[in-house]
């Protein structure tokens, strides 16, 4: 007698903010373009944006608070501002469920979390996002790394508002040239760009810390795209990245980033999986 495999149940997907990043993530769940894979929730800090915004999407949500997610999702994908991370991640984790990390250089000022995952059975997931060459990394990290540096170039806007700059009086307005505005490691950078150096985070996560991995923001006018170049030496490889990342709406964050995610849930309900 054939027996036939037992169909797995969908994955519940609750999504935690609804910016650009967010809100594309959610209408490519919500036409199904993931198999196995289902939005069921999602919480915004205004409510009434999000039910209208929700309205638009080829099927119905709920719109919950950040407290009421975990009943209604196995996972959640933090779209929100770092300082919401804890407050997200922490139910899920409890419950050893799963949450996907926007806001990597969060993780570096709360690995309560990380430990959380691990005591309690639940998974933090860090997508890809913005940085190509991660899985050279991940492989070059279980040999010995000699150093990873990495310069990134963006837009003015693209930084404006950033705690390192107004915190040291450094403006950015009407630049005619590139302008140097931070050199220093990726602690000190998820520091002072929050909202801006997630790839430089998930590269050191990856590789040798936030400690020793170096990096160098410049401001540049005559840039367009948000431009990362890393070099890594390594004893297996020595090799260099470039990446020319075409915003968002929000001209901090690369619109790769929700195409990231939505590969990354692919991913894991596939039975064929490429990458390391």
């Amino acid at each position: 007698m054939t027996q036939v495999a037992a169909q797995k149940p969908n994955l519940r997907i609750a999504i935690a903010g609804l910016g650009a990043i967010g809100k594309s993530i959610a209408t490519t769940l919500a036409q199904g373009s993931v198999p196995g894979v289902e939005l069921t929730a999602v919480s915004a800090k205004n409510h009434d944006k999000a039910k209208e915004f929700v309205s638009t999407l080829a099927h119905p949500v709920k719109v919950l608070t950040i407290a009421e997610l975990e009943k209604e999702a196995d996972l959640v994908i933090e779209c929100a501002p770092a300082a919401l991370l804890p407050e997200i991640a922490t139910p899920f984790l409890n419950a050893k469920k799963q949450v996907i990390v926007l806001s990597v250089g969060a993780l570096l000022f709360h690995p309560e979390l990380i430990a959380m995952a691990k005591d309690k059975g639940g998974v933090i997931h860090v997508p890809t996002g913005a940085l190509i060459g991660l899985d050279a990394m991940i492989a070059a990290a279980e040999g010995k790394i000699h150093s990873v540096r990495m310069v990134t170039r963006k837009p003015p806007k693209g930084l404006a508002g950033a705690p390192h700059l107004l915190e040291n009086n450094i403006s950015i307005e009407g630049l005619t040239e590139a302008k140097k505005v931070f050199e220093g490691n990726a602690r000190d950078a998820a520091k002072g760009f929050p909202a801006n150096l997630n790839v430089v985070v998930a590269l050191a996560l990856a590789g040798v810390g936030p400690e020793n991995t170096l990096l160098e923001i410049w401001a540049d006018p005559a840039v367009v795209r948000n431009t990362h170049t890393i070099v890594v030496d390594s004893d297996s490889a020595k090799f260099t990245m470039t990446m020319e990342n075409i915003p968002s709406e929000n001209p901090k964050t690369g619109r790769i980033v929700a195409q990231s995610v939505i590969a990354k849930l692919r991913k894991m309900r596939s039975s064929f999986k490429v990458g390391t």
